[in-house]
C-alpha cells in the first residue's frame, strides 16, 4: 500500500465519523438491538476540568471565617441584591446556578461538599488522571474506572457506554467498548461515496470494513433518536450556554432511549479561575450559569427516563479558600460534587463539613476533603446501577475496600 493509498483511506473514514457524528471506539463491535436494554438504570458523569471553585458554587456564607478569607469575592447573603440562594441557614447556591434551585426543591438534587481524591497534590493533569483511573496513583491504570464500570453490565450486544464530545476522556478508555458522539463538523456524505468507502474497505481492508459498518450502523441509531441532521453543537469553543445545553440534551436523549446507552461521559473545560472571580460576573459565573442551564434541560429531554437517571457532576479539585493578590483562587484540595437526578434522594446537603476555621482547613489553606469522591461513585454504582460491592472494591476502584459506598444517596 502507498502512502496516497493510507492518506486517502484516513481521510475517508474522517469524513464519516465527522459526517455522521457517531462511532464506536475499538473492541467488540455493537449492533443496534431493538429492543429494551437489560438495564433501565442510567448515569452521567460530568468532568468541569480546570478546578472548580466549589465554595462560590455553594457558598458556606453563615460561617464566620467565610468573608473574612474571601473579601471581594464573597458572596452576599441571601436576601441581598444579588445574594446567594439559601439552602439550609448556612450554604447558599451561587446566584448563577438559579436553574437547578426547583431541582434541590423537588429533592432531585443533593450538594456534596469538601469531597475529594487520596491523590493531595495540586496539579491539573495528576489530579485529572486520579479522578478517572479511580486508584490512588494517578498513573495506577491504564484505563478509566468508568470503561470498568461498564464491562460489569449485562449486555444485549449494544455499547452500553457513550462519550459526547471530540474524544473520549480517560475515564471511559479501556477494554469495552463505548459510542462516541462527536462534534459535527462536515456536511452528510452522499449514498454513492458510503457505496465507494464500503467496497474499498471490503475489498482490501476487513477490520477497517467491520469499524466502517459499525459507525454506519451506529449513525442509525443516532438519527433515530435525535433526528436526522440533529447535532447542534458547534466544534472549538462557541457559546458557551449553548454548548452546555447541547452537550446535555444529546446526552439525555441517547440514553433514554430504549435504543441507546446506559452510561454516558461529558467534560467541560476553562474552570480554572485564578483571576477576576468575582461574585456576580466573569468567567466562573458565566460558566456556573452555563453548566446550570444545561443540566436543567435533562429532565424535559429525558421524559420519563429521567427517574432513572443520576448525574453526577465533579472537577478534579477545589480551590483554596482565601482569595489570591488577582481576586482569583489557587489550586486547592476539597471540592464539591453535584448530584442531581430523577433517581436521587435530594433536598440534601449529603456530606460531611467541617467549617473554614484555620485549624479546620487541610494545610490551613485548602477545604478539608472530608470524603473520598470513590465513596460517592460506589454509593452510585452499588445503589443505583447494581453493580456488586466487591467488584466495585476490585475491579472499577482497585484496592479501595477500605472506602465504603456513600449511604443515602439513592431513593429506596
Amino acid at each position: 500500500m502507498t502512502y496516497r493509498q493510507m492518506w486517502t483511506r484516513r481521510q475517508a473514514l474522517q469524513g464519516l465519523t465527522a459526517a455522521t457524528a457517531i462511532a464506536t471506539v475499538p473492541g467488540m463491535m455493537p449492533r443496534i438491538a431493538f429492543a429494551d436494554a437489560i438495564t433501565e438504570k442510567r448515569l452521567i458523569i460530568a468532568i468541569l476540568r480546570g478546578g472548580m471553585d466549589g465554595l462560590a458554587a455553594l457558598a458556606p456564607y453563615d460561617d464566620r471565617a467565610y468573608r473574612r478569607m474571601r473579601k471581594q469575592i464573597a458572596h452576599k447573603k441571601p436576601g441581598e441584591e444579588n445574594g446567594v440562594i439559601d439552602l439550609d441557614g448556612y450554604f447558599g447556591l451561587h446566584p448563577a446556578l438559579a436553574p437547578l434551585f426547583p431541582l434541590y426543591q423537588r429533592g432531585e438534587m443533593a450538594l456534596a461538599p469538601a469531597v475529594g481524591l487520596a491523590y493531595r497534590g495540586r496539579s491539573h493533569f495528576d489530579a485529572q488522571n486520579a479522578l478517572e483511573v479511580g486508584t490512588e496513583d494517578p498513573y495506577g491504570s491504564p484505563d478509566g474506572w468508568l470503561n470498568r464500570a461498564v464491562g460489569l453490565l449485562p449486555t444485549d450486544d449494544r455499547s452500553l457506554g457513550l462519550s459526547v464530545g471530540r474524544s473520549v476522556p480517560l475515564i471511559l478508555r479501556g477494554d469495552h467498548t463505548v459510542s462516541t458522539f462527536a462534534l459535527k463538523n462536515l456536511p452528510d456524505l452522499d449514498d454513492r461515496i458510503l457505496t465507494l468507502v464500503r467496497n474499498m474497505y471490503a475489498a482490501g481492508d476487513p477490520k477497517m470494513h467491520n469499524v466502517f459498518e459499525a459507525s454506519l450502523e451506529a449513525k442509525a441509531m443516532n438519527d433515530m433518536v435525535l433526528g436526522e441532521g440533529s447535532q447542534r453543537m458547534k466544534g472549538g469553543g462557541g457559546n458557551a450556554e449553548k454548548v452546555a445545553i447541547d452537550t446535555f440534551a444529546n446526552a439525555g436523549k441517547l440514553i433514554a432511549s430504549p435504543l441507546g446507552p446506559r452510561i454516558a461521559a461529558v467534560e467541560f473545560q476553562g474552570w480554572d479561575t485564578h483571576a477576576n472571580q468575582w461574585p456576580t460576573a466573569g468567567g466562573l459565573t458565566n460558566n456556573l450559569s452555563a453548566l446550570a442551564k444545561g443540566l436543567a434541560v435533562l429532565p424535559g429531554e429525558m421524559g420519563e427516563a429521567w427517574k432513572e437517571t443520576v448525574v453526577i457532576v465533579v472537577s478534579e479539585f477545589g480551590r483554596t479558600v482565601e482569595m489570591n493578590g488577582t481576586f482569583g483562587t489557587d489550586h486547592g484540595t476539597g471540592g464539591l460534587a453535584f448530584i442531581l437526578g430523577g433517581a436521587v434522594k435530594g433536598g440534601q446537603i449529603a456530606t460531611p463539613w467541617s467549617g473554614l476555621g484555620t485549624r479546620q482547613l487541610y494545610q490551613e489553606r485548602d477545604v478539608y476533603p472530608k470524603t473520598d469522591i470513590r465513596a460517592i461513585f460506589k454509593g452510585v454504582l452499588r445503589d443505583h446501577v447494581g453493580i456488586d460491592e466487591a467488584k466495585l472494591a476490585e475491579v472499577v476502584f482497585p484496592n479501595s475496600a477500605g472506602i465504603e459506598p456513600f449511604e443515602g444517596l439513592i431513593r429506596s
